[in-house]
């Protein structure tokens, strides 16, 4: 039987590496959640093979009941509640890597070695700041604890001194076997999850979304380690490792330091600047049936989709739009920036969810070389990154971040509610410059509109 066992985990270790890879493209990406699907099927009844003396009742109930909460979530969930569902999913993760830590060491007649008594140390305090972490990423996301940062004099030396305290308690540990001291270990860790995240803001959030996944990845290896469960092991090394690799792209695509986000505190929110600094400026608005003309007269359409537009659910009358312009001979494709909307990927599941052809979906890098070629950029409830202060403002808190550069194109139109500042605070030179048009309202409304202005 342990043979066979060690066979099975090694293959469902197997598919959760081949859905990670799945999971890369969206052309691959369902093929890849099947991996996934079959890899867990195969550990979680694998692991029910080799148990002993399992309490089936508890353990099926449990399932039933994750399996009916997750699926009504998957049904029920809006695209501009996915950010949030996936930080509480992590937060639940790294709870099971505190709760299952605290239950192996209060376990009677279990003499611990000392590399377990670190595997349970480490597993336990990132899993621990993990869970605060990723709630208070959840408040941030959905509003409740409000998008701001919150800073406040001396915060680095009290997260310093948090993690010190930390790491004392858990050499105390480690000496002594000490339950009180792993508990106030785990305190601390729950403390400084919290003080990690709050100085962030919520124009940070993919960056946070993202290093949150690595350390859920790591605290499911470390509840591998507990369990001494080999396949929970490399899946949770993977989940980690792809994460801290997302999370570096994603600095590097908002020219953030990865050691600043490891450690808590960058990217505070500003003060709105451009206007609001220097007086009102001149803008040109047009109407919906004009943006229709101008796009279905060009000969390259680049659409720039952004958070706004999930929120007005407009996906799927912005694809149709799409559709007509194709139809007219029109060379239309979505411009893809690393960071829109809430988390990564964001925007490219969005647009799947319209049944956009892949094709026609580009990342920054591909497409970018592209807009001085273009004649109309349509930037659809997108912001800050097409803000040209990126690359021309020294002084701007953005600058140096790479954006899609649709301020090149002939002609930009630009679908907003108002005037007002994005989500990072910072107004944008974009929507004075004299080749741009601006088009207010509700995005599924004025998309709407474009349909039928576009159907003439």
């Amino acid at each position: 039987m342990e043979n066979l066992s060690a066979i099975l985990y090694l293959v469902a270790a197997v598919l959760f590496i081949l859905a990670l890879k799945g999971l890369s493209s969206p052309t691959s990406a369902i093929q890849g959640n099947r991996y996934g699907m079959l890899g867990m099927l195969i550990a979680v009844v694998t692991t029910f093979l080799i148990m002993d003396k399992p309490v089936l009742a508890l353990i099926a109930g449990a399932i039933v009941a994750g399996g009916a909460i997750g699926a009504w979530k998957a049904k029920t969930v809006e695209m501009t509640g996915m950010p949030e569902l996936v930080a509480a999913m992590h937060s639940l993760v790294g709870l099971s890597a505190v709760l299952i830590a605290v239950a192996a060491i209060f376990h009677s007649g279990v003499e611990h070695t000392g590399v377990q008594k670190i595997e349970l140390f480490i597993g336990a305090f990132i899993g621990a700041i993990t869970f605060t972490a990723s709630v208070v990423a959840y408040g941030k996301l959905s509003g409740k604890f409000g998008a701001k940062a919150v800073n406040f004099g001396g915060q680095h030396l009290l997260n310093l001194v948090l993690a010190l305290a930390m790491v004392g308690f858990g050499v105390l540990y480690f000496l002594s076997d000490s339950h009180a001291a792993f508990l106030m270990m785990v305190a601390i860790a729950l403390v400084l999850g919290v003080t990690l995240i709050i100085p962030i803001g919520g124009a940070d959030m993919p960056v946070v979304v993202s290093m949150l996944n690595s350390y859920s990845g790591w605290a499911a290896a470390g509840i591998g380690f507990t369990l001494n469960n080999p396949v929970l092991i490399i899946a949770g090394a993977c989940v980690g490792s792809s994460g801290a690799i997302l999370s570096y792209i994603m600095c590097k695509a908002m020219n953030r330091s990865i050691v600043s986000v490891l450690l808590g505190g960058f990217g505070a929110e500003v003060a709105s600047g451009g206007a609001a600094a220097s007086g009102p400026k001149n803008y040109k608005s047009g109407s919906a049936e004009d943006a229709a003309f101008l796009m279905g007269n060009a000969d390259s359409v680049i659409i720039v989709p952004g958070y706004g537009l999930a929120v007005s659910r407009a996906q799927h009358a912005l694809q149709e739009f799409a559709e007509l312009l194709h139809e007219k001979g029109v060379n239309v494709r979505y411009a893809i920036h690393p960071v829109a909307g809430r988390m990564p990927g964001h925007m490219n599941v969005l647009l799947a969810e319209a049944e956009v052809p892949y094709e026609r979906v580009q990342e920054m890098e591909e497409i970018n070389s592209d807009f001085a070629n273009t004649d109309v950029v349509l930037v659809i409830g997108a912001n800050d990154v097409v803000n040209p202060a990126a690359q021309k403002d020294k002084s701007s808190p953005i600058y140096g971040m790479p954006i899609l550069e649709a301020h090149k194109a002939r002609t930009v139109i630009v679908v907003k509610r108002s005037m007002s500042v994005g989500y990072a605070g910072l107004d944008n030179e974009l929507f004075y410059m004299d080749k741009t048009m601006m088009v207010f309202g509700d995005a599924k409304k004025v998309v709407e509109d474009l349909v039928k202005g576009g159907g003439h």
